[in-house]
Formats: C-alpha cells, sequence, structure tokens
C-alpha cells in the first residue's frame, strides 16, 4: 500500500462477527412467555382451591334455601293433624256411654257419675251387649264411630289407662266405654288433666325435627 504507513509482516487482524442480538431478544421473550404460563396456572389452582368452596358453600345455601321453601309450602298446603288443639272435642262436647262389662254390680253408675264430675256428657248407663259382656279382660274398650279415633277417643282414653280404642259402623258421634275385668278405677283426676293438657299441646317428635343445612 502507498502512502505513509504500509502493513508489513505475514499476519492480518481478524474481524469479530457482530454479536446475534436476536437470539438474546428471543431468550428474554420465551423467558417471560413461560413465566406467565406458569402465574397464570397458578392462579387457576388458587382459584380452583379457593373459588370452587365457595362456590360449593353457596349451592349449598341455595340448595337450603328451595328444600326450606317446598317445606313451608308442604305446611301450608297440609292439613292440620287430627290430633291438634284444634281438632280435638273438650270433655263437654263428648258424649260418654258406660257399659259394665263385669260381674261386679254398680261399676256402670260409679264410672259415670265420676265422668260427669270430670266435664264428660252421660249417656246410656247399664250392662255391656253379649258381644262384650265378660270378654274383656283389660281395664276396658272404648268405642266409638271412625271419625272419633283422632278426635272423642283419645280423649276419653286419658280418663282411663289400659283402653283399647276401637271402631264401628253406628251412626252420630257418642262413644262407649266398656268396663273390663281389668278394671279397678279411672285415672287419678290430676293425672288425667296432665295427660289431657299434654295430648291438647303435642311436643314435636325426632322424625319431624329438621336440623338445618
Amino acid at each position: 500500500m502507498g502512502g505513509q504507513y504500509r502493513i508489513t509482516g505475514n499476519k492480518y487482524p481478524r474481524m469479530r462477527r457482530p454479536r446475534r442480538r436476536g437470539r438474546l431478544v428471543l431468550l428474554v421473550v420465551a423467558s417471560v412467555t413461560v413465566l406467565g404460563v406458569i402465574g397464570w396456572g397458578t392462579l387457576q389452582l388458587i382459584d380452583v382451591f379457593t373459588g370452587g368452596t365457595k362456590a360449593s358453600a353457596a349451592g349449598s345455601r341455595k340448595d337450603c334455601s328451595a328444600k326450606a321453601a317446598k317445606a313451608a309450602d308442604a305446611a301450608k298446603a297440609s292439613p292440620a293433624p287430627a290430633n291438634s288443639a284444634r281438632a280435638l272435642p273438650k270433655p263437654g262436647e263428648i258424649t260418654v256411654n258406660i257399659l259394665n262389662a263385669t260381674p261386679r254390680k254398680g261399676l256402670a253408675r260409679q264410672t259415670a257419675d265420676e265422668l260427669k264430675k270430670r266435664g264428660f256428657r252421660i249417656g246410656k248407663v247399664g250392662n255391656a251387649t253379649p258381644e262384650f259382656d265378660k270378654k274383656i279382660k283389660g281395664a276396658g274398650v272404648l268405642l266409638g264411630p271412625a271419625s272419633s279415633l283422632n278426635t272423642s277417643l283419645p280423649v276419653l282414653a286419658t280418663q282411663l289407662t289400659g283402653t283399647e280404642s276401637r271402631t264401628d259402623t253406628r251412626k252420630g258421634t257418642d262413644v262407649d266405654l266398656i268396663i273390663g275385668n281389668g278394671f279397678t278405677a279411672l285415672t287419678p283426676q290430676a293425672a288425667a288433666g296432665q295427660a289431657l293438657a299434654a295430648l291438647n299441646s303435642p311436643k314435636p317428635t325426632a322424625g319431624t325435627t329438621k336440623k338445618g343445612c
């Protein structure tokens, strides 16, 4: 070469290739993408374990509300039970026929007088028919129309423990108290009054009590 400077010797300077910045940028972008995917997956897992539980709880509350609403509708639609306080007659509204099925004389009249003192109406007083005469081993049998099974008969049963309730095809509302061989006396008036009060205010049973959801 001409000029002031000349290249001498047999070695020449090597020129470096420019660094490929494109690869570095691609690597950075890929790393950011991977981190973003990992973060999104983590958020999804957190949502599953937290939001899913909340959704389940909300669903349970909705189910409980729906069940409560159905139960309320059913209670409104169903008629009052036969042994509720409103359906049971008072002793003064019940006419009782006292019939003696035992060999003991005067038992029907004594029982009728005691029931009258307790507020019951007294109908016929006498001996039992051959169908029952000397054939009742227990304290007695309460007999009445089908409509009295859950009305008059339970009220009368509070006055004599150990009786059996039956129905027949009679007309009217009168009921019979047929005294059996096992009869000794009516239930003490205080105990009978407590039984009658409990009958008019029945407590809810375990089958009808429901726990909350």
